[in-house]
């Protein structure tokens, strides 16, 4: 019996590892007849997020006045010993041209490939715990005997707009054949799992695929090659960080200053990518080039509905960029592109000039506000260009548009709420050249349901039912409710482990599509809580989940013990085949493995004693290090059918 319970330990941690969880308790169907439900043949493909790919020299760049050179293969991304010693040759190597998208002539770089491509940004004594990112995963892979041909990843040059990583490097094409080798090679589909940017990457390839298959093949591809989908901090509608980055510049907490950070950011195509945008607002049909005639760009216009000019700030907290105009005692002639500014935006007058513009979601993604400035800042032009280019024009999406629910089998949207998120800036010219020429002013923070000042005055907008997690609002990240039904059972249970006494459950809740779920449940203010939004009923044969974390942010949300417990269980239920209900239960939260347990001093005894025991191993220096989960405890799975 113990051997059984290891071997299904080992089958749940499968999927677990990565991120993935799957079914609703019946046989999938992989390719046609062979799949039949055995989760051994799945494999798991990872897509990380912005800055999570290792970049690596493919060019001989010597460094004067520095001892390092960069030599091919050497790290680019991230390598802070030459970013110290030679920023002039990193930068090189770093930057691509705001234009064309190609590499510096004295150097270029390329990503890396396979799993170490993702585990740590700078591997080093010092410096490998600070960039780790998916390093925790693949050592659990390790320790549980996962095959390596098991685990995917598909790491890309993350300074890339989609357009130019099918272009110059094909990404999506080897994507495609990825999750077909994955079929082949195992015998089943992939679970996906995508963070931060890497959600916006899925997105555009299940696009793309669209005009790579016949339509009445599409629908079937995706159910032979992809059982389940899971969308970790997605910025489903945008950041308004990447409205700081292009003006001020974001370092990632590197040792350069933000005028050579913002230089950087609006090199990169990506850059624009995660501009916030409006919700009610959509691009042309992604078919047009089947129709269109002649070999011209066309524009991706946006179409509004009704509710975008009804709503405050496109449906966001407040406004994403107010800045400041150079006062300049002149007219509109020294300034042509403000005139057609519309005048809505100027919020005070001096001499006949705007003294502070404010921009709305919408207004920054059409493109409003980089001709608002591109008279006077270089970068404005070039991101318009880019804007223009790369995403208002590209054939097979304008990314800057709100998606519906993925047609895939299962889908899981995870992020964390709660913790103090920007969701709006005050700019003004800071006296010096660029690209230093703007400072910001104030800082518009989203709290729980309110919006403060960077100084903590309170702020008027409308502000969310909770706030966002650190990197993305709340508005943002809580968009893929609207992929819910109109019948949602939600429930609200401790991240600890607990006896099910602080449950709280509400079936059946009614839910308008585009409009948020506020859940009727209390909050201790002493816990921590995950809120689960589920509903397998809405969609013949597909199941949708929304998973809210508290105070779990942007980028430890992949490493969060409490996230990966979640996976296990629901992986154990859905491979269980007693298993009745479509989701695991949250009834009940106990340790599942030794590393929770723990010593109780008050009761001189393990804590959970009905799942752990005292049990010493040579090496223990501790007593909690000697509670373990017991072996014969042959009925642990039961509580979670």
């Amino acid at each position: 019996m113990n051997e059984m319970l290891r071997g299904a330990s080992r089958a749940v941690l499968f999927l677990l590892l990565f991120q993935g969880l799957g079914g609703d308790g019946s046989e999938f169907v992989g390719d046609g007849r062979d799949f039949g439900g055995d989760y051994s043949k799945l494999s798991g493909i990872i897509i990380p997020g912005f800055a999570s790919t290792q970049l690596r020299a493919w060019s001989i760049l010597d460094c004067p006045y520095s001892p390092l050179d960069f030599n091919p293969l050497d790290l680019v991304w991230l390598d802070t010993t030459k970013l110290l010693s030679a920023v002039n040759c990193w930068l090189k190597c770093i930057l691509l041209d705001p234009y064309n998208q190609t590499d510096h002539p004295e150097c270029k770089s390329r990503p890396d490939s396979g799993l170490s491509a993702i585990t740590e940004l700078d591997p080093g004594y010092i410096t490998g715990p600070l960039s780790s990112v998916w390093k925790e995963w693949v050592k659990w892979c390790i320790e549980f005997g996962i095959e390596a041909n098991a685990i995917i990843a598909v790491p890309y040059d993350w300074r890339l707009s989609p357009k130019m990583l099918e272009e110059r490097d094909l990404y999506f094409h080897k994507l495609k054949l990825t999750f077909e080798t994955a079929l082949k090679l195992r015998g089943g589909p992939s679970i996906v799992f995508a963070h931060s940017l890497g959600n916006n990457v899925f997105r555009y390839f299940l696009e793309w695929l669209k005009l790579e298959i016949a339509p009445k093949h599409y629908f079937q591809w995706l159910d032979q090659h992809i059982h389940a989908y899971f969308a970790v901090g997605a910025p489903l509608l945008g950041a308004p960080d990447t409205i700081k980055a292009t003006l001020s510049g974001s370092t990632f907490g590197l040792p350069i200053s933000e005028g050579t950070a913002r230089v950087m950011c609006n090199s990169f195509g990506s850059s624009l990518w995660m501009m916030p945008f409006s919700k009610y607002c959509r691009g042309d049909d992604v078919y047009w080039k089947h129709f269109s005639k002649g070999n011209g760009g066309v524009h991706h216009s946006y179409h509004c509905s009704e509710q975008e000019p009804q709503s405050n700030y496109s449906g966001w907290p407040t406004y994403i960029a107010n800045i400041e105009v150079p006062l300049v005692h002149a007219g509109y002639d020294a300034y042509p592109s403000l005139s057609e500014v519309t005048h809505e935006n100027l919020t005070s007058m001096e001499c006949g000039l705007p003294t502070q513009l404010s921009f709305s979601a919408l207004e920054t993604s059409d493109g409003t506000f980089f001709k608002a400035i591109e008279d006077y800042d270089p970068d404005g032009k070039r991101l318009s260009y880019q804007l223009n280019r790369l995403y208002h024009s590209d054939p097979v999406l304008n990314p800057l548009t709100p998606w519906d629910r993925p047609p895939i089998k299962t889908v899981f949207c995870i992020y964390g709420t709660d913790l103090k998120t920007e969701v709006g800036y005050y700019f003004a010219p800071s006296g010096k050249p660029y690209p230093d020429n703007w400072i910001i002013t104030d800082v518009i923070y989203e709290i729980e349901g309110s919006l403060f000042s960077r100084s903590g005055n309170l702020v008027d907008g409308d502000p969310g039912i909770a706030s966002g997690d650190e990197t993305v609002p709340y508005h943002s990240l809580s968009w893929c409710k609207s992929w819910l039904g109109p019948k949602v059972n939600i429930t609200r249970a401790p991240q600890a482990e607990h006896d099910g006494s602080d449950v709280q459950i509400d079936t059946n809740v009614e839910h308008n599509y585009g409009e948020d779920i506020i859940p009727n449940m209390t909050r201790s203010q002493r816990g921590k809580y995950i809120t689960y939004y589920e509903d397998s009923e809405s969609i013949p044969g597909k199941r949708t989940a929304v998973w809210e974390l508290d105070k779990v942010n942007h980028r430890n949300i992949v490493r969060s013990p409490v996230l990966m417990r979640e996976l296990w269980l629901q992986m154990l239920h859905d491979i269980h085949p007693n298993a009745k209900s479509s989701f695991v239960t949250k009834v009940k939260r106990g340790p599942l493995r030794d590393e929770d347990c723990y010593w109780d001093y008050g009761k001189a005894r393990c804590a959970w004693p009905e799942y752990c025991e005292y049990r010493y191993v040579f090496g223990d220096v501790h007593l909690g290090q000697s509670c373990r989960i017991k072996n014969n405890s042959t009925d642990m799975l039961s509580h979670y059918l």
